[in-house]
């Protein structure tokens, strides 16, 4: 076969050179198609996924399972009505879910299946519209348990409180205490009249029990209400935890002041509380302040 000339060498090179380039060309514009295509979210990729929206939830130191369950339907109607997006976090859901838990058990060492109050650890919630009620729940589940294991127990254990029983009195100082110095000092209270084996006398178990808001005073017969949650006549701790309590809370309730205050009332400033170990100086205290008489 003959030999090709110089000239047909140079064309069959010019011509290859050719084609490898215009293949080339048309795989850089099928990879640019493709990707404007994702930009324009017309493929099942990114472009085509809604973007899921975001909300917050707040819950306060010292809500109720309850209180939260409340919070939970106002902030849906807030962003139904103002955003426009509709969560699927529901609060009936949430109260049917934290209303039988095992997990109380494992605190108070039996076999006992309990409200998950207490256990919702109060805090701000990031969610996304589509989260439900175990979502949240999860998210207050972990984050109570970091709170918890960083109180230490050795103390209250040694005065043969359960896990559970401090628990609740922190549920108790949440609801009594305002500032937070005077939480260690409540405690004190607590563990002193719990050792003399006295009623606790804190009147906001009471309230828990009949569902009584803290802007109405207690009258005579809710005193005198049978509910076990009424430690003006029964000694020793409610059956459960009465609020959800913070970080603050539970450590006094781990670590009580060394004090022997056995009585304690709120001061005209709603704020701070008068102490004292001496029954006489505070039944004249209760008297000079208007208030009727206390166990």
């Amino acid at each position: 076969m003959p030999r090709p000339t110089r000239s047909q060498i140079l064309r069959r090179r010019f011509g290859a050179l050719i084609a490898a380039t215009v293949l080339v060309a048309i795989g850089v514009w099928a990879a640019t198609a493709a990707i404007d295509k994702v930009k324009k979210g017309s493929g099942a990729t990114q472009g085509s996924v809604p973007v899921l929206a975001t909300y917050k939830i707040v819950f306060p130191e010292g809500f109720t399972r309850a209180a939260m369950a409340d919070r939970i339907q106002v902030v849906d109607e807030i962003a139904q009505v103002k955003r426009k997006i509709h969560p699927l976090l529901a609060s009936s859901d949430y109260l049917d879910a934290t209303s039988n838990s095992l997990l109380p058990a494992k605190y108070a060492l039996d076999k006992k299946a309990r409200t998950l109050e207490g256990f919702l650890f109060p805090s701000t919630y990031d969610l996304f519209e589509h989260d439900t009620a175990p979502v949240l729940i999860r998210k207050q589940l972990t984050a109570f348990r970091q709170a918890w294991g960083s109180i230490g127990l050795k103390f209250a254990k040694a005065k043969n409180l359960t896990e559970y029983d401090v628990l609740i009195i922190a549920s108790m100082i949440e609801k009594e205490a305002v500032v937070d110095s005077e939480r260690p000092l409540i405690a004190a209270v607590i563990y002193n009249r719990l050792h003399g084996r006295m009623p606790l006398a804190i009147d906001s178990t009471i309230r828990y029990a009949l569902n009584v808001p803290g802007t109405r005073s207690l009258t005579a017969s809710e005193l005198r209400d049978p509910t076990p949650y009424n430690t003006r006549i029964h000694r020793g701790l409610p059956p459960g935890p009465i609020s959800n309590p913070g970080l603050p809370s539970m450590k006094a309730a781990a670590h009580p002041a060394n004090v022997d205050y056995l009585y304690f009332v709120a001061k005209p400033d709603k704020r701070h509380h008068f102490f004292t170990a001496d029954a006489a100086a505070f039944q004249a205290y209760l008297a000079s302040h208007g208030y009727g008489p206390h166990p």
